[in-house]
């Protein structure tokens, strides 16, 4: 069997290079940078948090009212929320059955990431930039 009858999709699918929730390859890529972009800034924070152990809060605060520290903190905010939402919904799209409880479920997840995301970004700038 050549390699043309065992591919499944439709000719625009293939040169789009889009699988059936025809955004497959973007979300991969951006999934994969977001995974790239947290791991020098998941070890910056987590030596951050080791350093402070024992710590009391003001000097935490005065740690994390440095301006390199807090957009370090802001980018792997940032980047842990777009993560989270593209994998939640790789998941809805692959496991939820039924259009409309999969899109309710898109939308729930899209506003749920924006929402915590908004609440750590507005913690973050409150408590680092002293607004």
């Amino acid at each position: 069997m050549s390699a043309a009858k065992k591919d499944m999709r439709t000719p625009l699918g293939r040169v789009l290079a889009q699988g059936s929730a025809k955004s497959g390859t973007g979300d991969h890529i951006r999934q994969r940078i977001t995974a790239v972009a947290m791991v020098p800034l998941a070890l910056f924070f987590t030596g951050f948090l080791v350093a402070l152990t024992g710590a009391d809060y003001e000097t935490a605060r005065s740690w994390l009212g440095n301006p390199f520290v807090s957009i370090a903190a802001l980018l792997l905010v940032i980047a842990a929320i777009m993560h989270m939402r593209i994998g939640m919904q790789i998941v809805i799209e692959d496991y939820v059955t039924g259009a409309l409880l999969r899109s309710i479920a898109l939308i729930a997840n899209f506003f749920f990431a924006y929402a915590v995301g908004l609440a750590c970004v507005y913690a973050v700038v409150k408590i680092g930039f002293g607004a």
